[in-house]
């Protein structure tokens, strides 16, 4: 039997759907095989994905149950390319192939708990380069990338991080926010969990740049699978030199630690997550100041969700210039676009801003997996807009969704065919909001509980266009004096709905 090496991913998703098992199966069955566990590369459409190795290129068999193990190989340890769950080269695969994968490159690829594996890709390089350069030098970088926040508000990165350099102060820190709460999003779980040293890498590059040698990672509690690999990766990256004190000899320290939350959608919000981070109820802070000027326990802060730092290595690795090439306009490089509802190949897909709503869905996702005519479209998680089928062609960018009245978000995208019922949809984003809502500002917390209930009035049939226009107040009201983005966002949602599909309300009512 010829050497077989087997790629099996241990992310959360795989395992879910038995890829333990499968390991243990194959291990049985092909006692000389190595098995590398993976993360995984966000097809979550093909998992469990099982990959060997030939030659230069990986071969990869879909949707593979504990059953099918023993059927996959041949006697000669080659891999059935007949197989009916061959998918051929994986990279080659249509929906890798429609990609450009820059920050997702690794993931799927290398052992996510081995230094040894990142470093043999190009792991660490961004993260020695600038260990030769100032901190302002480090802040051109970013800033001459075009990065923006890719959390929701895309604020540019450059200028946040600069902020924080000029602040004055004893201590200064970097803040991961890993609380990916949105609905239909889960690109920080796929790095996290196939290459979490890249995101360690980007937390030590902004720490350097803004004079911070702390950092802490505010995960959702709900990632059980994500902590516990976090953890072993922080604990092999402090045993190989890669964190602690006088990193590799250069004289720089950083630290990191991984703090959970409990469960509230509203400490995705910045100021909210610094209050968990500190022990308190998250709660919205107001601002002025801003966390860039006084963050965490008073200090200055830099806060980045897990994509926006897995940006800064890249492109401190590769050069501003690298990253600029890709999208489009003020919205620069790539992002991870989450496909996810009523969609053929749901999974994580990598490419560049400046692509159609459209192409994404029907050309990379497979148009609904019902078959079914698509009727609406939520980009930007739960308080994202809904659009219509008619709107598809919109460019994804964020001026472009500005300017359509809604947001890019985290890059969660969720499909509903023809059997959505969209009035139910505008009233579960009120409904949520009343749930969520941190309960600082009356506008959210008292709004959205009107909110409900005037929507009830309207599909009870009770006053229908007098409601309707009471409802638009309302949300005129919350998007201009709620306290943060989880009132002035939650309108989004609603009069998208009102707006596109009237007949919706219409139908439901009486």
């Amino acid at each position: 039997m010829t050497a077989l090496t087997v790629f099996i991913p241990s992310d959360t998703v795989a395992c879910s759907l038995g890829a333990n098992e499968i390991a243990v199966e194959l291990a049985r069955c092909f006692p000389n095989a190595k098995i590398v566990r993976t993360g995984s590369r966000g097809a979550a459409w093909l998992e469990p994905l099982l990959e060997y190795e030939v030659g230069n290129n990986r071969i990869g068999f879909r949707n593979v149950k504990v059953t099918d193990v023993k059927t996959l190989f041949k006697g000669d340890g080659a891999g059935d390319l007949d197989h009916k769950l061959s998918i051929g080269v994986v990279d080659k695969h249509p929906y890798f192939k429609a990609q450009t994968r820059l920050l997702y490159k690794k993931s799927g690829v290398i052992d996510p708990l081995s230094v040894d594996d990142y470093i043999a890709v190009g792991g660490f390089s961004g993260l020695k380069r600038c260990y030769a350069m100032s901190p302002s030098e480090i802040i051109k970088q970013i800033s001459d990338s075009g990065l923006r926040g890719r959390g929701g508000a895309g604020f540019p990165t450059g200028i946040k991080w600069n902020t924080v350099l000029k602040a004055r102060s004893t201590k200064k820190y970097v803040v991961c926010n890993a609380d990916e709460g949105d609905s239909g999003t889960f690109a920080d779980r796929v790095v996290m969990e196939s290459d979490p040293f890249s995101l360690f890498e980007g937390m030590m590059i902004a720490g350097r740049a803004v004079g911070a040698d702390k950092g802490f990672i505010y995960l959702r509690s709900e990632y059980p699978r994500t902590k516990v690999i976090l953890e072993t990766a922080i604990s092999n990256a402090y045993a190989s030199g890669w964190l602690g004190k006088n990193i590799m000899g250069s004289g720089n320290s950083f630290d990191l630690e991984i703090r959970l939350g409990a469960g509230a959608y509203i400490c995705g919000e910045e100021t909210s997550m610094l209050e968990s981070l500190e022990g308190k109820r998250g709660q919205v802070r107001p601002k002025p100041p801003l966390p860039a000027i006084s963050g965490l326990f008073g200090m200055p802060t830099v806060i980045n969700n897990v994509v926006s730092l897995c940006s800064v290595t890249y492109v401190l690795e590769h050069g501003a210039d690298k990253f600029f090439e890709q999208g489009v306009h003020k919205s620069r490089g790539t992002s991870p676009w989450q496909l996810a509802g009523n969609i053929k190949f749901g999974g994580l897909v990598e490419a560049p801003f400046g692509i159609t709503l459209r192409y994404l869905i029907e050309e990379i996702g497979g148009g609904t997996k019902s078959g079914r005519p698509i009727y609406a479209v939520q980009v930007g998680g739960p308080l994202g807009a809904y659009f219509p089928e008619s709107l598809l062609d919109i460019v994804l960018d964020y001026e472009s969704f500005t300017l359509k009245g809604g947001m890019i978000g985290h890059g969660g995208v969720v499909v509903f065919d023809d059997t959505v019922n969209m009035a139910a949809q505008a009233r579960f984003a009120m409904e949520f909001c009343s749930i969520e809502s941190c309960g600082k500002c009356t506008p959210c917390r008292i709004g959205s509980i009107r909110g409900v209930e005037v929507i009830d009035k309207i599909l009870a049939n009770d006053e229908p266009e007098k409601n309707i226009m009471l409802l638009e107040d309302l949300c005129e009201t919350m998007e201009a004096t709620s306290l943060c983005a989880m009132g002035g966002l939650t309108p989004l949602p609603v009069r998208s709905s009102l707006k596109y599909f009237p007949e919706t309300f219409i139908r439901n009512s009486g």
